[in-house]
């Protein structure tokens, strides 16, 4: 299989994550192996808690069929200023299009929340998906240690009014 040829899409349902979601978010967060090796500090700590998804329009991709229930992926919504939170897809599901699917229902909820352009500040390893969901480069940020010891890309999705 090559780089550009991915699995069958999984079958999943976007729907809004509630409180008793937060574990397992918190658990996708921090078991990415995105975030492995030099990144792994920046997720070892982090919690998604009730209180953040009760803050912000977070999604949550749950599986139907065999993966009945489980939480896939998810994505986090801010609207002041509009920022792409957090967008993470479990790793043995990724490339199987819930990445592009959570990109297509935040652009619905930015759309219809009137907002026209959604800021991204990159993880590194995730700024080919980016750019592949249609965002664009708008710069980078620098590295801010002891936070994030690294430069990190920015994008921006832009929203059109239809």
């Amino acid at each position: 299989m090559s780089a550009r040829t991915s699995p069958a899409a999984l079958p999943i349902t976007i729907r809004r994550a509630v409180a008793r979601d937060a574990k397992r978010l918190t658990r996708l967060v921090r078991g990415s192996g995105a975030y492995a090796g030099r990144y792994a500090a920046a997720v070892a700590g982090y919690r998604v808690g009730p209180d953040y998804l009760e803050a912000h329009r977070a999604f949550v991709a749950v599986g139907t069929g065999e993966y009945d229930g489980r939480v896939l992926g998810f994505y986090s919504l801010v609207l002041a200023p509009p920022e792409l939170d957090l967008l993470f897809v479990a790793d043995d599901a990724q490339r199987r299009g819930i990445g592009r699917r959570l990109v297509a229902h935040m652009r619905s909820e930015a759309r219809a929340a009137g907002v026209d352009r959604v800021k991204v500040v990159s993880h590194v390893p995730a700024e080919d998906f980016y750019h592949r969901a249609g965002a664009v480069r708008t710069g980078t940020v620098l590295a801010d240690p002891p936070a994030v010891p690294w430069d990190r890309p920015a994008f921006e999705f832009r929203i059109p009014s239809r």
